[in-house]
């Protein structure tokens, strides 16, 4: 069965640290762009963060610049979203999806094929 499990997720004060962790099972990332994006309560879902496949540009939505890094490891199958500096609008469920295209209109999450259910990421003190 093909799909993306996401996790790391949880509650952590501000200025914290988490670290997503986006896992394929039934097909390889290789060949796949992934985004994370979120959507908090009450707003649209955004674009935080997406990787290419092959060359691994990466990109990053403003609000997160400086704050967030993704990677991947092809050996496991997993993308990761480190966050750093937390801040409480930072508050969402965040998910993972991948895409068989590339460039920077991956931020708008129109393109992906997959998607994952999504871990909640709550910054409060």
């Amino acid at each position: 069965q093909v799909q993306l499990v996401e996790s790391g997720g949880g509650l952590v004060q501000p200025g914290g640290s988490l670290r997503l962790s986006c896992a394929a099972f039934g097909f390889t990332l290789d060949y796949y762009a992934i985004g994370w994006f979120r959507q908090a309560p009450g707003k649209e879902r955004e674009g935080v963060s997406c990787i290419n496949s092959s060359v691994g540009t990466t990109y990053y939505a403003d609000f997160v610049k400086g704050r967030f890094t993704i990677s991947r490891d092809y050996a496991k199958n997993t993308v990761y979203l480190q966050m750093n500096d937390l801040r409480p609008e930072d508050t969402a469920v965040y998910f993972c999806a991948a895409s068989p295209n590339r460039g920077p209109s991956l931020m708008s999450g129109t393109s992906y094929d997959y998607w994952g259910r999504g871990t909640q990421v709550t910054v409060s003190s």
